[in-house]
């Protein structure tokens, strides 16, 4: 199969393309922006593959995307491309509007006027809202209620599929999942955050009084899950995935200083972020019974060695940190560049 990743230089699309290209024999085409949190770092190694290439470009460039989809003969689009950063979306909500949901909408219409044959919007639990303590967890049925500007963008831009679904007749499927943790995860979210601080022996923020929960899944199940979507998914329907593994982010925080060696006095309460949903949770049980999908990582395992991971490459997240992977980028891709025309 040819297929279409977009984002597929972030934290999720970086780790799919690597599972597309080791479980597989499609063909793949990743394309993005390269926006602040996409790192062709997280790729490398694949340059020279022979069954992947590397595009940088907007998905709401839709003269771009039809000719992709075209030249590439696409067959289908897995669409991880988004801003995903809840904080940077009180700052710049309209940034999050434009790509989050435009952009999806640009990737509709052309899998539409392409006649794609799939097209997987992957989404977030965060499109359901906080979880009251006690309640069981969100199901595909459970009404869409978002409380951040990002969770609002992505609720709409799942609403789009369904339109796009239901009006159109295309192929579409939507996958909401809940916090993932892995290699190559950007180190502004909680888990690669702490431990950069941690090795660094700088203060550990945690939010509020840290009690707010989130599922956790190992990133290669989550690839895993949306894979089994594209091949054996139902068009029209949505699938929540979830690990069934519910943390207060204080436990975590101190889960990982302890695996690294570290004080707890290192951890800052600081004021919470408006807004801030306490609780997530993901009831898994239609991907389980329809796909046969269940996690495979067991959470203390893939923690051990995701800590391990950050710890054997400080040079990846110290670069990121620094900002000098993006001087890196403007040397390859800007005028003159290596890469300056895709």
């Amino acid at each position: 199969m040819n297929i279409l990743v977009t984002g597929g230089a972030g934290f999720i699309g970086s780790n799919y393309v690597r599972y597309l290209l080791d479980e597989t024999d499609d063909k793949v085409v990743n394309l993005d922006l390269l926006t602040y949190a996409g790192n062709l770092e997280n790729l490398a190694g694949l340059e020279d593959h022979p069954r992947y290439r590397f595009v940088k470009g907007d998905i709401r460039d839709a003269g771009l995307v039809t000719a992709l989809l075209a030249e590439t003969r696409t067959e289908a689009i897995v669409h991880f491309a988004a801003e995903s950063h809840v904080d940077r979306s009180l700052d710049a909500p309209g940034v999050f509007l434009d790509t989050n949901t435009r952009g999806t909408q640009v990737l509709l219409q052309c899998a539409l006027q392409h006649q794609l044959g799939c097209f997987v919007m992957v989404s977030t639990d965060e499109v359901y809202g906080s979880l009251p303590a006690g309640e069981p967890g969100f199901t595909e049925e459970t009404p869409l209620a978002p409380n951040s500007p990002y969770a609002a963008s992505k609720a709409a831009a799942d609403l789009m599929c369904r339109a796009y679904r239901r009006t159109f007749g295309l192929d579409v499927r939507i996958t909401r999942c809940t916090n993932n943790y892995g290699p190559y995860q950007f180190p502004e979210k909680l888990i690669p955050l702490m431990i950069a601080n941690a090795l660094e022996d700088k203060p550990l923020p945690v939010y509020g009084d840290g009690l707010h929960i989130r599922d956790w899944l190992h990133v290669s199940d989550h690839c895993r899950a949306v894979d089994l979507v594209l091949r054996r998914g139902v068009a029209g329907e949505i699938y929540n995935i979830g690990g069934g593994n519910e943390w207060p982010n204080l436990a975590i925080v101190k889960r990982l200083l302890a695996a690294l060696g570290k004080p707890e006095s290192l951890i800052r309460f600081v004021p919470d972020r408006p807004g801030h949903d306490r609780r997530y949770a993901i009831v898994a049980a239609k991907i389980r019974r329809e796909l046969g999908w269940q996690p495979r990582q067991d959470f203390a395992d893939g923690l051990a060695h995701t800590v391990q991971w950050y710890c054997e490459n400080r040079s990846w997240w110290e670069k990121i940190r620094s900002g000098a992977y993006r001087d890196e980028y403007a040397r390859l891709y800007g005028p003159g560049g290596r890469y300056a025309d895709g």
